[in-house]
């Protein structure tokens, strides 16, 4: 299992530090599959390849250009992760999750996770937005396993409220003000990169489920356990395996993402002002 010491994420926020000068990021926004066009609207950018942050992984997922924007976006200090890392890339949990924390040392206290998630409810369709209110997380080894780093939070992480009761009323707040709908459901997280099967699809509705992914759980964790407020919005790109008699693509969902860019950006945009 890999694992990183305090003084490790001291290094890498140093790096990246020395290329900020005195901007402090307010917000770190994740930018999931289809959805890194946010990122090209932040003003005064400042660009920060993963390749040159010490301990940061290389993004081979499509669509995911691997690098910090750093400038502003509705007022607001913000750093913007165009491209994530995955476990399904090859990568350990602790390195999927390394980012949020060398980010909260550079004094960001809130987080915004997006992701692209198959809809598992019935009752939605492609193309919703969808408030993530808990999540479920079934499949290996957490990001907090392993020596506690005492600095970022305690040995036992109370997940009651991973994603912020504030931050959620907001959103829907925000969304009502819109005209748009807005689910809210549970996203449960799927290793990857193999789409799921109609089994686990229908496993995952009894257990609650609402859509599922292959990100975003990890991220929360340690965000949860830094002190980190969190926002999580899904697009629902596709309906998740079994529901129609047809088989998955990534094409599909980099076309739905795509799709639903306008609303997605606006109701970031609307939080994002007021957080």
């Amino acid at each position: 299992m890999k694992t990183f010491t305090y003084d490790e994420y001291l290094l890498s926020k140093k790096v990246i530090a020395r290329r900020l000068g005195d901007f402090v990021p307010e917000v770190l926004i994740t930018l999931g599959s289809g959805l890194g066009f946010m990122a090209d609207e932040v003003e005064n950018p400042i660009y920060v390849p993963y390749e040159e942050i010490p301990n940061f992984g290389t993004c081979t997922a499509p669509d995911h250009k691997g690098r910090f924007v750093f400038g502003t976006l509705c007022g607001k200090n913000v750093a913007v992760m165009q491209g994530r890392l995955h476990c399904y890339e090859g990568y350990e949990v602790q390195e999927v999750t390394y980012p949020i924390r060398v980010i909260r040392l550079l004094g960001t206290s809130k987080l915004i996770l997006t992701n692209a998630a198959g809809c598992v409810n019935m009752n939605w369709k492609v193309g919703d937005l969808m408030l993530i209110g808990d999540h479920i997380r079934l499949f290996g080894h957490g990001p907090l396993q392993g020596a506690n780093i005492p600095e970022f939070g305690p040995r036992f992480c109370d997940m009651s409220y991973v994603y912020s009761p504030r931050l959620q009323e907001l959103a829907e707040s925000k969304a009502r003000k819109l005209d748009m709908p807005l689910r809210k459901g549970v996203y449960m997280f799927f290793p990857g990169p193999n789409y799921e099967t109609p089994a686990e699809v229908r496993a995952a509705r009894v257990l609650g489920a609402d859509a599922v992914g292959m990100s975003t759980v990890p991220e929360a964790t340690v965000a949860a356990h830094c002190g980190m407020e969190v926002l999580g919005i899904t697009v629902l790109t596709n309906m998740a395996a079994g529901v129609l008699p047809q088989p998955l693509s990534g094409d599909e969902v980099t076309k739905a993402a795509a799709e639903a860019a306008e609303k997605f950006s606006g109701l970031i945009r609307a939080c994002l002002a007021e957080m």
